[in-house]
């Protein structure tokens, strides 16, 4: 098993686990509401015609009740804190992918980068730069081909687009939805379906004006490619303002 597939399979433990604390600090919670509704009910039985013992008896029950209501109520906290401390930790890190493998990559011409929203004609079959539209779209996994128009903005962003052909194996499939979830600042990764991948290449790999082809996907290659390329277009903007990719 390789070391990308055990990073893989390690986040995916991990966001599970926090999702099971998520589980377990809301039915913490509900036992919690429910003893102090319990509590106060009891409370409420309290009348003035009872003997003094009942009274008493009845305070007792009760304080015991809102005793147990507290105690569930830290125990949700606790366990909604380790939810969200694990949910901050499983950060997908660019930095953890492998960086060091030696790649070929065509430094593509330069076609400019005007905002349009009229059709465009690209002179590269798979443009890394140029006219686009002014809207960009989400990181993630795609199943449908958006348009280059919007693509090629999110290049210009600084987005590492990954084109896989439409194909390919679930197994790659799978691993390509774990590399959409990386981060780099505001940049990220997108992968996307593509009829225009070369005869011969498996996926092919871009940045603003960077291509990358690759007969068979590697892992190691394409971790270097974005390692070295992302978050690197001609307009940069801060992670706090682009939350997760674009305005599509």
């Amino acid at each position: 098993m390789d070391m990308s597939h055990m990073n893989h399979m390690q986040m995916e433990h991990e966001a599970g686990t926090s999702y099971l604390w998520l589980i377990v600090g809301a039915i913490v919670l509900l036992f919690s509401i429910a003893a102090y509704i319990w509590a106060s009910r009891t409370q409420g039985k309290i009348l003035g015609h009872m003997k003094k013992k009942e009274r008493a008896d009845i305070q007792k029950k009760s304080r015991y009740l809102r005793l147990i209501a507290h105690a569930l109520m830290a125990v949700s906290i606790v366990t909604f804190g380790l939810f969200f401390l694990q949910g901050a930790g499983a950060k997908y890190d660019v930095a953890d992918l492998t960086s060091n493998a030696t790649i070929d990559v065509t430094d593509d011409k330069y076609s400019g980068a005007d905002h349009t929203e009229d059709p465009i004609q690209y002179e590269m079959t798979i443009p890394t730069s140029g006219p686009h539209n002014p809207h960009d779209i989400k990181f993630g996994f795609y199943t449908d081909f958006p348009g280059y128009n919007y693509l090629v903005h999110n290049l210009e962003h600084g987005d590492i687009i990954i084109y896989y052909r439409e194909n390919a194996s679930e197994d790659l499939k799978e691993h390509l939805k774990y590399l959409a979830k990386f981060r780099e600042a505001g940049a990220g990764i997108l992968a996307v379906p593509n009829k225009d991948i070369p005869e011969g290449s498996e996926v092919v790999v871009t940045a603003w004006t960077k291509t990358m082809k690759l007969d068979q996907f590697d892992d190691a290659k394409v971790g270097t490619f974005i390692n070295k390329y992302i978050n690197q277009g001609p307009e940069k903007i801060p992670a706090s303002i682009r939350q997760g990719g674009g305005t599509m």
